[in-house]
């Protein structure tokens, strides 16, 4: 995916994150130097909301026990899931969710793979562990119910702007 509609994605995303309240868990992983890895800026929209970065030192966040344990502690069995690279970062934390009996949803303009080949290979195994591959506009649909309503519009607007770039 380039890398203008990836940031495009990922800022909608963080957009709707806030409109609807949603819990976020960010994970990196540790650089050369051992620091996190630098997020995307437009992460930075849903830091606030998520209760810090988790540096994962495996390639399954699902692995991690902090990480684990924030998302068991918010009761939510559905989850959202974007991320890059989508062969590793997501496609691994997505295929033990569903196992553990998860309903992952991965949102598929928020995420970006190695090469269109790996990527195809992982989403060709996500579906076939029943792994829900999915859209922002989707979401949006989903999440904003009524248009009349505040989040409602708020919600519109975005879909605007995601229909709107290129």
């Amino acid at each position: 995916m380039p890398e203008v509609r990836l940031k495009r994605g990922v800022a909608a995303l963080m957009r709707l994150v806030a409109i609807f309240d949603l819990p976020v868990l960010i994970t990196a992983v540790p650089g050369v130097d051992g620091k996190p890895s630098p997020l995307m800026a437009e992460v930075g929209a849903g830091r606030g909301r998520a209760s810090g970065v988790f540096v994962r030192t495996t390639p399954n966040s699902f692995n991690d026990q902090e990480l684990r344990a924030a998302i068991e502690a918010s009761g939510r069995k559905t989850l959202l899931i974007s991320g890059v690279a989508i062969e590793v970062a997501v496609q691994l934390p997505a295929l033990t969710a569903a196992v553990e009996g998860y309903d992952v949803h991965v949102l598929i303009d928020a995420c970006s793979g190695i090469s269109p080949r790996t990527e195809d290979a992982a989403l060709r195994r996500l579906t076939g562990a029943s792994v829900k591959i999915s859209s922002l506009p989707t979401l949006d649909g989903e999440l904003a119910g009524d248009f009349t309503q505040p989040n409602g519009q708020q919600a519109i607007g975005v879909l605007f702007e995601l229909a709107g770039g290129s």
